[in-house]
């Protein structure tokens, strides 16, 4: 394998592009794209592979969630007695808590958690989004 001699700026930019986020390497195609007329092969793919190799762009699978409400519905009083039994809070709490949306009914809880509050919250008749 021979070594060839690269300028440090272009080391720089390099190393910048590989450790960028899959969302900042979007955003950063959608720029060249936008204001340059510059598109990349295959949707970006070079970028994608270098990460893929252990670049710090690899991204961990998320583990912990939060539980967003953003919508109570048309059955406010059926929610607000989902987020008193979910939290624990008083009734006025909750109230407050759900009239307050958007808001964050549940804070790092497991996927699984995370779904089966979300699903509570639903079938009550709120919009709930897991972030």
């Amino acid at each position: 394998m021979s070594e060839t001699a690269f300028a440090d700026d272009i080391k720089q930019l390099g190393d910048s592009i590989v450790g960028l986020t899959l969302k900042q390497a979007k955003d950063l195609s959608d720029y060249l794209k936008e204001e340059h007329g510059i598109e990349a092969a295959s949707g970006g793919g070079m970028m994608m592979m270098a990460a893929a190799e252990g670049g710090p762009a690899v991204e961990a699978e998320q583990t912990e969630f939060d539980v967003v409400m953003t919508s109570f519905g048309d059955a406010k009083l059926n929610v607000v007695k989902i987020v008193k039994n979910l939290t624990g809070a008083s009734l006025m709490d909750a109230k407050k808590l759900v009239e307050a949306v958007p808001a964050k009914i549940k804070e790092g809880v497991s996927k699984e958690d995370a779904e089966k509050v979300k699903k509570e919250l639903e079938e009550a008749g709120a919009t709930v989004e897991l972030k």
